[in-house]
């Protein structure tokens, strides 16, 4: 009956209510619950940072570092090695970090992101920082200009002394220079090339922050006041060499995508107190892409040391480096500038000067006179042989490698 059918759905109904419990209120279900402890997503330790050990002399490593063109953002950041084999020469380690930079040309201004302060291979400084360390940018701090910057010793509040480029942002070229050195140089770990600690980019500034080395550079030791005789002997002279080669080679065939520096000469090789050279002031350096050569409508470099293809035609390989570098071996064997216009005419240009000398068989005579001794003939003759397959017109026939 209709009676018994009304009981029996009040009870259904009941039933119902009393298993699933009554429906929320209103306020009970506006209450929005946060996912407990297990159900957050915990942050990934950082990957760690890989250290490749390399011996050069024949460059068989290459460092690889992946773009972060990549969608997959695991890979940001990651590089590596392949390692095709050792060989006897100096010890070296590379080491990059996670993190990516961002740099953009608009506006006139180079943009750098939020990711710069966490790469693995610097940090960043703030302009009150570095403004103390070198008391305020005084002049008396200066301790080099060129490369459109000027350089101050300084010292950070943990004791730390550095050296401070402070580029000269009135140009464009300054801060393309800063975006340059921060990706040529930012990740680079080799004891013959000056390291960079960090940077600074705060309104007009763009700084850059580098280890200090301390015991001047090679164009002081060679053409300064230093006395009758000169400290660098036969065998501090070649090391030097050996140094700048090596760090050289590094940027040439350690790095990819590779590095030429295009500004290779005795002021930018710095000496520490043990006499080995850092090569330094990347901020003419270019990188290369995959392809062999780049050509540059602007010709940058310094007069007597660059390649004459590179200075005709802007055409610009690692070999433009090689040629600077055999101008560098001369200078130091010879104790002359590359281009000396103080001298008679026949010795004001290094390298013709050289030549006419060891065509007269007079190698012996183109020794720096404030040498402390005399090297032997056959390593005399083994370095002027060296320079001059380095500063060979045919850039094919340079040396490959340093």
């Amino acid at each position: 009956c209709l009676t018994s059918r009304r009981h029996r759905r009040r009870r259904t109904v009941a039933g119902k209510y009393s298993s699933a419990g009554a429906p929320p209120a209103k306020e009970i279900q506006e209450i929005v619950h946060l996912p407990g402890p297990h159900m957050l997503r915990q942050p990934q330790a950082p990957a760690p940072v890989p250290e490749i050990h390399v011996d050069f002399g024949k460059v068989e490593h290459r460092v690889v570092v992946h773009s972060d063109n990549n969608n997959n953002s695991n890979n940001r950041g990651v590089s590596s090695g392949e390692s095709k084999g050792t060989v006897s020469g100096c010890e070296t380690t590379s080491s990059f970090g996670s993190g990516s930079v961002v740099l953009g040309v608009g506006g006139g201004g180079v943009g750098v992101g939020p990711e710069v302060s966490h790469l693995g291979w610097g940090r960043w400084y703030t302009l009150r920082e570095l403004e103390a360390a070198t008391n305020g940018l005084c002049e008396e701090n200066v301790i080099g200009e060129g490369g459109y910057g000027i350089v101050y010793s300084g010292v950070l509040s943990d004791g730390t002394k550095v050296a401070v480029k402070n580029l000269l942002n009135n140009k464009g070229q300054a801060e393309r220079e800063f975006k340059v050195e921060v990706e040529a140089i930012g990740r680079v770990r080799h004891k013959n090339l000056v390291r960079l600690l960090g940077y600074c980019v705060e309104g007009a500034y763009r700084m850059l922050v580098y280890e200090y080395v301390n015991n001047g550079n090679l164009e002081q030791w060679l053409h300064g006041d230093v006395g009758p005789v000169s400290p660098l002997t036969w065998d501090i002279r070649m090391n030097i060499i050996l140094g700048t080669a090596r760090g050289l080679a590094y940027l040439h065939e350690g790095l990819e995508p590779k590095v030429v520096h295009r500004d290779v000469k005795s002021s930018n090789i710095l000496i520490d107190r043990q006499w080995n050279s850092k090569v330094s002031d990347f901020g003419l350096a270019k990188l290369l892409c995959s392809e062999n050569s780049y050509v540059t409508t602007r010709v940058m470099g310094t007069f007597g040391y660059v390649a004459p293809e590179y200075a005709c035609t802007g055409m610009l390989t690692e070999k433009s480096d090689v040629y600077s570098f055999g101008i560098l071996i001369m200078e130091i064997i010879t104790g002359r500038s590359p281009v000396d216009y103080s001298r008679p005419q026949g010795e004001v240009n290094l390298i013709d000067w050289l030549k006419t000398m060891v065509g007269n068989r007079k190698a012996e005579e183109v020794v720096d006179p404030k040498l402390p001794e005399m090297p032997t003939s056959k390593a005399l003759k083994r370095a002027i042989l060296i320079a001059l397959r380095c500063v060979d017109p045919d850039a094919t026939k340079r040396p490959k490698r340093d």
